[in-house]
């Protein structure tokens, strides 16, 4: 009884995150993936590219969906690594997380590469 009992509690749990998958990409708008085909999207191999794309262009509905499928420590630990981010997105990720500006690695190669003239 209880093998059948794991078995089938496994086996739903799989099917649940299958359905899961497919549908995060495809409820996100629909601007955030115009370049790639949304088909291969694996949510799971280009967790990267999603959350970059999301924070960077996406709105606060897509950054929602992000967060209750991701997760917040992931989609931090990901937002301190990312090259780049504009201005009002680090300064709501470092306000949001509750992280430092200077933690975030985008933040601190705009310091190595300064411009002069802000534009």
């Amino acid at each position: 009884m209880y093998n059948f009992t794991f078995a089938y509690i496994s086996i739903f749990a799989t099917t649940n995150l299958m359905k899961k998958d497919k549908g995060i990409v495809s409820e996100l708008s629909k601007t955030l993936f115009w370049d790639v085909d949304i088909a291969t999207i694996n949510p799971q191999k280009h967790a990267h590219y999603i959350i970059e794309r999301v924070l960077s262009l996406g709105t606060m509905r897509d950054f929602q969906l992000l967060k209750e499928y991701y997760g917040k420590p992931k989609i931090k630990r990901i937002a301190k690594i990312l090259r780049y981010m504009d201005d009002r997105v680090l300064h709501f990720c470092s306000a949001y997380f509750n992280i430092p500006i200077n933690e975030f690695r985008c933040y601190t190669q705009k310091q190595l590469n300064q411009t002069y003239w802000n534009y």
